[in-house]
């Protein structure tokens, strides 16, 4: 038995205080400089804990306190990425990671600490522990594509900016233009094709065009190029999303807001929707990858997070078993409690 897991056994109290700090470090990392009011509120820990624990870092020499607010020195972000295995081990994400991994029947499982729908630290996690795992498989000549969203969005922030490879192209993975242009996959591809030194092209067409339509901007120059390239991809990074949450964010009719309704639609990725057995049960009429393109590119990375991802995840997760999903710990232990149930 490891060290950590004795002292988990023997003092259980210190694991609880290992978290809290560990916590307060990384909310100070990620939102530096921060007040203490500030820090307490996104904690949900009263002011008089955070001043406390705070001093306690301060002496520490982890954190510096000035009138702008708090920041970690070197020191604390040295032992933040020294921290973050040890909090992996204290939860048994490892074990969790292997165990999911088996249940969806996929290549590879990586899980982070947390809850996504409670947290936009752990959003920020998984969009770090995502790009990171981005660049230690990219290769030369690699041609990348990426959707539009809110996780991806985490992604392109999250990643660091470094060449990794020659030659490395970015392409949206599918049209889209909305009014959030932060989280749209033409701005995202950008984004990360800058941090990585790459190069990148645009696909501005709408989402959910009539076919006449989606005939005629086919025939666009720069359209048809990137579409052209679309088949040639070599690695897709796609979000996943619930079904009714995308059915409304796209303002879809009611009848069709009820037929996904009827055939239990959980999932959506790519503008195709999925009920729980990775089944289409409706697609919309839009430029981009389609689910035979996406079967067919060597590497595919789905990232989601948060318990409500769960069924939508095991919906992706069955369209093929070679697929890498990057999720959080509330997703992956849902996903084995829907599974348990349904095998009881």
């Amino acid at each position: 038995m490891s060290l950590i897991k004795l002292q988990k056994k023997i003092v259980p109290e210190i694991v609880e205080l290992l978290e809290l700090r560990y916590n307060i470090l990384r909310n100070i990392l990620y939102n530096e400089p921060i007040g203490r009011r500030s820090l307490a509120m996104k904690l949900n820990i009263g002011e008089r804990t955070i001043r406390t624990e705070v001093n306690i870092l301060k002496k520490q020499g982890l954190v510096t306190v000035g009138n702008i607010g708090m920041q970690l020195t070197e020191e604390g972000k040295d032992l933040i990425e020294n921290l973050d295995n040890i909090i992996r081990e204290l939860r048994g994400i490892s074990e969790l990671e292997k165990k999911l991994k088996d249940i969806l029947n996929i290549k590879r499982v990586i899980v982070v600490p947390g809850n996504s729908d409670k947290s936009e630290l752990v959003l920020s996690d998984m969009g770090k522990t995502t790009s990171i795992y981005i660049q230690k498989i990219i290769k030369d000549d690699c041609i990348i594509g990426i959707t539009g969203g809110t996780t991806m969005a985490q992604v392109a922030e999250e990643m660091p900016a470094a060449k990794i490879a020659k030659n490395i192209q970015i392409i949206p993975a599918r049209g889209g233009l909305g009014k959030d242009v932060e989280t749209q996959s033409n701005s995202i591809a950008a984004k990360i094709a800058k941090k990585l030194n790459a190069t990148y092209k645009l696909l501005h067409v709408p989402d959910n065009i009539d076919q006449k339509t989606l005939e005629g901007l086919l025939e666009l120059p720069d359209i048809k190029e990137v579409v052209e390239l679309l088949d040639k991809m070599d690695m897709i990074i796609f979000g996943i999303g619930r079904a009714d949450i995308m059915a409304s964010k796209r303002n879809l009719s009611k009848d069709i807001i009820k037929l996904l309704n009827e055939r239990k639609a959980v999932g959506e990725a790519f503008g195709h929707y999925f009920d729980i057995k990775g089944n289409v049960v409706w697609k919309m009429s839009t430029i981009g990858i389609t689910l035979e393109s996406f079967k067919k590119i060597k590497s595919a990375i789905g990232v989601a997070g948060g318990e409500s991802k769960a069924e939508a995840i095991m919906a992706i997760s069955s369209l093929r078993d070679d697929i890498t999903i990057i999720t959080d710990e509330a997703a992956a232990n849902k996903i084995i409690e829907i599974v348990n149930k349904a095998t009881k």
